[in-house]
């Protein structure tokens, strides 16, 4: 199944916009740095690190909330008058950053790469790199983002919120999404979430 779904993610995603003008969209990002940080490295832990994201993943995400696909009501004031051109030009300044690393808590590292890397058997959660890679980097051509270095608060929230059912319409990626983390629980997800944020030492 999950190979089926990255067959067809990998269709989905050919339909991606043009790639944005990264010179363009330094200054346009103005509008996003009080939140991400002008240079993609949020310094508030609630909001991710956007930095090196793939650019195709970022503008996707970005028009999503635009046009309401997506509910995310501190993010929709800020982009709701942006063009695509805008969103590609600023998807392709962060995607242009460089990300900060972050630290793993060391007491939950074993347990978080065991998730990370081979998933829960008994439970039937599959292994985080299955989509985002070995070392977090994602894989760009079928849409799935890179996670290395997220912030832990960032991540967990939004693994307890797949948890929860919560979708984004028309999006099949959080349907997917849904699936992974519905058999997750409290304490997974905290040590999976602290690994993902230290996460960084090895790069593809």
């Amino acid at each position: 199944m999950l190979r089926i779904a990255i067959a067809f993610l990998i269709f989905f995603s050919a339909t991606a916009m043009a790639a944005g003008d990264p010179e363009a969209g330094e200054s346009k990002a103005s509008v996003c740095a009080a939140c991400h940080g002008m240079d993609g490295n949020s310094q508030v832990a609630q909001w991710p690190k956007i930095a090196a994201q793939h650019e195709g993943y970022l503008a996707r995400q970005t028009r999503m909330v635009r046009d309401q696909q997506r509910d995310v009501a501190q993010m929709y004031p800020i982009v709701m008058n942006l063009s695509d051109e805008d969103i590609a030009d600023i998807s392709a300044w962060y995607a242009s950053q460089t990300i900060e690393p972050g630290v793993a808590d060391e007491a939950l590292v074993e347990q978080g790469r065991n998730l990370y890397h081979g998933g829960n058997p008994d439970t039937g959660v599959p292994a985080c790199m299955a989509c985002h890679g070995p070392t977090g980097n994602g894989i760009p051509g079928a849409g799935y983002p890179m996670v290395r270095a997220q912030h832990t608060d960032y991540t967990a929230d939004r693994l307890q919120r797949y948890r929860n059912g919560e979708t984004n319409e028309d999006d099949p990626y959080s349907k997917i999404m849904v699936g992974v983390a519905e058999n997750l629980t409290d304490a997974e997800i905290e040590a999976v979430s602290s690994y993902i944020e230290g996460l960084h030492r090895a790069e593809n």
